[in-house]
Order: C-alpha cells, then structure tokens, then sequence
C-alpha cells in the first residue's frame, strides 16, 4: 500500500468578485473548497419619484 501525504494548506484564492477557501480535510481525507461570492451591483432602496 502507498502511504498517503499530509495535506497541504492551499492559500486563499482572490479574484475581483470571487473568493476560494479550503475547508478542512474530513475522516476520509477529502479536501473541498468554500466559495464566496461577491455581490455584482449594489441595491439601493427605491424612491418613489417626485410628482410633475
């Protein structure tokens, strides 16, 4: 059998509107990644438009 190899830390991936963390290794070894997401606009409150 192979021996298996510790696990390296992978560092924050950043893009302008993306962001990838790794999660920590579970019981059977697997690594995933958490993606967060930027907003891509920002919401304003509506107003309501004066009167002519």
């Amino acid at each position: 059998m192979s021996e298996q190899k510790p696990i390296t830390q992978v560092p924050d991936g950043h893009t302008r509107f993306l962001t990838t963390r790794q999660k920590p290794a579970n019981e059977k070894g697997f690594v995933g990644f958490e993606t967060v997401w930027e907003p891509f606009q920002k919401e304003v409150e509506y107003q309501t438009p004066k009167r002519p």
